[in-house]
């Protein structure tokens, strides 16, 4: 990469080694991208002894000596997201996040999956500021502070912060079908949650006047995976919000994960990442189309009508879910998941290089994984792709995958020129 910001990797002997090609925590420009940590002892390279709470105090005490070790503090986080293997255990889990986090709640993701690498009982990763940049040699002034924000419109948690903004992001928490003015899940099915979801992410967008438009990545998980294409319905109706995205057709980039539970037994629940074009005070008030969000698809992946393949806004790209499917057939390609992994990895190179890219710029991957127990085989694939350099990363077993499909990889890409007007 030729920019100015560098993608920064770090690791620390004070957390667990990793339990496959990535780095604890990969930098770049405003944002520090943590790989999820289980709860293993880094002296053992063992889980912890004991239960639930046992393992989230260890995923946690991960975080922060990872957070510690690049003088950064556990009030730099600004997302959370928080994975378990047993619904029923969020009450133990949020006393112990709760016990990190005195001062200041970030945004806030919970969902059970159903299965975490070393048959851990939790998963925790973290998103955070990164206010000296990662300019070689020259570090930023560090002038930029996080800006958190809840609204009475929106359902509020004393657990976590509706938005948290920093730099050109917000990030949102994850919101559940819940009506603010009750507290309690909306009537109906799964149409009518989704459609309260998205209510609420509006309202928190309205709050801090950002368009609905200006949503760069979208996550759905879902309870039952059957009520996709019911959820696709709500979700059309919402984007594109206007005028101008539907001149476009625009649509954020997106991906969809079949959840073992929710919280409140909800059906769905969506979070939301979202340009942030007038950076966060003290910086002085940008011209919101200063930058500009970059769209872009190519024929040599697969599309999807309700995604865009990747989502550029200021110094990073998202890329959307790819899933093992030859862009030709849109099938999913033969073999097993060595070759399912190896389609998904170049339908992401393939985007990635469609926008004048490289593999090395990715800071951060998501691997969602029909069996955990086919890690092994995924990272003999994946270090083929990325030869240097590791990304962040999170790996979790899910239920069921589009199409069959037995891995589904996502990512986070650096974007050294960022995206001024007409670059």
């Amino acid at each position: 990469m030729s920019g100015f910001n560098a993608v920064l990797a770090r690791n620390t002997e004070n957390a667990p080694k990793a339990f496959g090609p990535y780095s604890h925590t990969v930098a770049f420009s405003h944002y520090n991208n943590l790989s999820a940590q289980l709860p293993v002892d880094p002296q053992t390279g063992k889980l912890v002894a004991g239960g639930v709470k046992e393992q989230a105090e260890q995923c946690f005490k991960n975080i922060k000596a990872v957070v510690e070790s690049i003088d950064h503090v556990m009030d730099d986080v600004v997302r959370i997201s928080i994975f378990v293997k047993n619904i029923a255990d969020m009450e133990v889990v949020n006393a112990v996040y709760a016990s990190f986090f005195t001062s200041y709640m970030p945004a806030l993701t919970a969902v059970a999956v159903d299965a975490l690498p070393l048959n851990a009982l939790v998963q925790v990763e973290a998103l955070l500021s990164n206010g000296e940049g990662t300019i070689p040699n020259a570090p930023q002034a560090g002038d930029l502070i996080k800006l958190a924000r809840n609204t009475d419109k929106a359902p509020q948690s004393p657990l976590s912060t509706q938005t948290v903004a920093f730099s050109h992001y917000n990030n949102i928490s994850a919101q559940l079908p819940i009506d603010p003015a009750t507290g309690k899940l909306v009537a109906g099915g799964v149409k009518e949650q989704a459609a309260q979801c998205l209510k609420n992410i509006k309202t928190i967008l309205e709050s801090i006047d950002v368009p609905f438009d200006d949503i760069v990545k979208i996550n759905i998980f879902l309870k039952q995976f059957a009520d996709v294409d019911a959820v696709n319905e709500v979700y059309s109706t919402f984007f594109p919000d206007s005028a101008i995205a539907r001149a476009v057709a625009y649509v954020p980039a997106r991906t969809v994960i079949a959840a073992a539970g929710l919280p409140m037994d909800a059906l769905v629940q969506i979070e939301a990442v979202v340009s942030h074009g007038d950076g966060t005070p003290p910086q002085a008030v940008e011209d919101r189309h200063g930058i500009v969000i970059k769209a872009s698809n190519t024929d040599k992946a697969p599309k999807c009508a309700l995604s865009t393949q990747t989502v550029a806004f200021s110094h990073y790209n998202h890329i959307s879910a790819q899933l093992p499917l030859d862009a030709n057939t849109a099938e999913v390609v033969a073999g097993g998941v060595k070759e399912q992994t190896a389609q998904c990895l170049r339908n992401l190179k393939a985007i990635v290089e469609s926008i004048g890219h490289a593999m090395g710029d990715v800071v951060k991957v998501n691997v969602f994984l029909k069996n955990i127990d086919d890690s092994a085989a995924v990272d003999e694939m994946y270090t083929e792709f990325f030869k240097t350099g590791v990304p962040a990363r999170r790996t979790v077993g899910v239920s069921a995958l589009p199409k069959g499909a037995l891995i589904q990889i996502d990512a986070v890409i650096a974007n050294a020129e960022g995206t001024p007007p007409n670059a």
